[in-house]
């Protein structure tokens, strides 16, 4: 993939953007920046571990559908849930009908509960993980790996540190929009603002 994609405006932004057309307003109004809200904030971590093994742009297009599936992502009544729910779930084609990513997900309701009882809020708890330091690897960081390793004490599932270092970009734990691209800037101001109001 090209380092670099030329926006329709004629400007730079990182280069997956340019994979698929529904990319470009996700990438320029929502990797990286930070959520507050729970509900967002679990969405996130949630679709991160539904993408593992299938593509991004899968999981987008299917985004609606998740919602409307899971109560747009309401801890709550998603911790409730039973069998009788991951059984309705398994019939419906618009998500990913993945029982062990399904039972994960109940399974991390009932975790983010606890967390949010204990920190706050879950983006009190997750940006305890934030850093300016980039992946060496492509794909995980010592933080992802550390945050990671936490997240499977506390019972939750489905969070390696490859998910949980893809959920750090979308959440703008890190900023890893590219040096060239223009919404990079956007993203760290937007990181700074957060840090500043939540006194990190």
């Amino acid at each position: 993939m090209a380092e670099n994609f030329i926006g329709p405006d004629g400007q730079s932004r990182c280069g997956w953007c340019g994979g698929a057309p529904e990319f470009l307003n996700y990438h320029d109004h929502e990797w990286g920046f930070p959520s507050m809200a729970d509900n967002e904030v679990f969405e996130k971590l949630c679709l991160e571990s539904f993408q593992s093994g299938l593509s991004w742009r899968t999981i987008l297009n299917k985004r609606d559908n998740f919602r409307k599936a899971f109560h747009n992502f309401d801890i709550d009544k998603i911790a409730r849930f039973n069998q009788s729910h991951v059984k309705r779930l398994l019939q419906d084609e618009g998500i990913v009908r993945h029982r062990g990513k399904i039972e994960a997900l109940i399974n991390n309701a009932g975790c983010a509960h606890k967390t949010i009882q204990e920190h706050g809020s879950l983006a009190a708890f997750f940006w305890q993980y934030q850093t300016s330091n980039k992946t060496k690897n492509g794909s995980t960081s010592d933080e992802s790996i550390a945050l990671a390793k936490v997240l499977k004490k506390m019972g939750w599932k489905f969070v390696g540190p490859t998910t949980v270092y893809a959920f750090m970009q979308a959440m703008g734990l890190v900023n890893d929009h590219s040096e060239t691209c223009i919404i990079r800037n956007r993203v760290e101001r937007a990181r700074q603002d957060y840090k500043t109001a939540a006194g990190i």
